[in-house]
């Protein structure tokens, strides 16, 4: 047998509050046919997209009943007709549309998007959608040049995190906001940038910080009052990026900013991005991150891992204040303690 007769899946039949509303359950595949492969997920990430995936606010929602998780990486379990052996044992992504809080899946050989051999299965959980979106936004909206300076707010957050290390291997000088003392004082632990206080006086001390030129971009990923000080953080003709909205609080358009400054104000969405690019387009950009985690340039730091039949301590533990990400695993034992918990 080249597929499993059932296995466990984290699934939802409804939407609302995850913890409500996820199920594990035993669920099966058809068997592995021409052209395919079964993966053996390893470890899969908890994003706050999952939670919106299972609470139906995302913005392109699964038909139900659908299996939570968008991130994971999988090792190929077996191969069907017309399929090379030696892809056996590889790491793989977990398809990002099946849903990755399983111990099974299936995916076209064509499809599977390989993952480096060397790397622990906890880094390569967290390796792609993150890391992809803070790649973009330095790369698409603004020529950064070494030396020049941008802010981001929710710096202590995955997306910021890739942010500051990526912006640091291209020269640029990455400062970021945060929501509190202890928050910029777990981001200085680990890494050594620019970290200050998500407060009005921020915006004094970035101008003072950048000797008045102020950033050339702003990462936008809070909303509310934050969004309105990465606008007056920006020197003229800057660009403000919205990825993301933690803060619903309605905003005043800063049309002083607009006129004066000709700042520019854009959206990004990761899974938009991917829909209007070819296959070849996104191996490019995945290439460009998973390269620096193969040479251990940067790293995606961990706070716990749990297995599947634990999703509810996982969601406690999710709901608290943290450096890292929360991981399910097929086997949490065969992971070692990891270096990056708060606990």
């Amino acid at each position: 047998m080249n597929t499993p007769d059932s296995f466990s899946a984290l699934r939802y039949h409804e939407y609302g509050n995850p913890v409500e509303v996820l199920k594990l359950e035993k669920t099966s595949l058809p068997p592995c046919g021409k052209g395919e492969v079964i993966i053996q997920l390893q470890a899969s990430a908890l994003h706050p997209s999952d939670i919106g995936l299972i609470n139906g606010s995302y913005g392109a929602l699964r038909d139900l009943p659908a299996v939570g998780g968008r991130e994971g990486v999988g090792t190929v379990y077996s191969v069907g007709e017309g399929v090379d052996e030696k892809l056996i044992g590889r790491p793989v992504s977990c398809p990002f549309s099946v849903g990755s809080w399983q111990e099974f899946t299936k995916e076209s050989a064509e499809q599977l998007i390989l993952l480096p051999a060397l790397v622990p299965f906890d880094q390569l959980a967290l390796s792609l959608l993150n890391p992809m979106t803070a790649w973009r936004l330095l790369n698409d909206f603004e020529y950064l040049k070494p030396g020049d300076f941008i802010v981001q707010n929710a710096g202590n957050s995955a997306v910021g995190l890739s942010v500051i290390q990526f912006a640091a291997k291209l020269g640029v000088r990455c400062i970021s906001l945060v929501r509190s003392e202890s928050a910029r004082e777990k981001l200085l632990s680990f890494s050594k940038t620019e970290v200050l206080l998500d407060q009005d006086d921020a915006v004094e001390k970035i101008s003072s910080l950048t000797k008045g030129k102020k950033c050339v971009m702003a990462l936008n990923s809070v909303g509310g009052k934050s969004a309105l000080r990465l606008a007056r953080c920006l020197s003229r003709g800057g660009v403000h990026v919205t990825f993301g909205a933690m803060d619903g609080e309605p905003i005043r358009f800063p049309t002083r900013n607009l006129i004066f400054d000709d700042i520019r104000f854009v959206g990004f969405w990761l899974d938009r991005w991917k829909e209007s690019r070819e296959l070849n387009d996104i191996r490019k950009s995945i290439e460009s991150v998973l390269q620096p985690l193969a040479l251990m340039e940067i790293r995606h730091p961990v706070d716990s891992i749990f297995n599947l039949n634990e999703f509810e301590q996982a969601f406690s533990r999710n709901n608290e204040s943290r450096l890292g990400k929360i991981l399910f695993a097929r086997d949490k034992e065969s992971f070692k303690q990891p270096k990056d918990s708060t606990d």
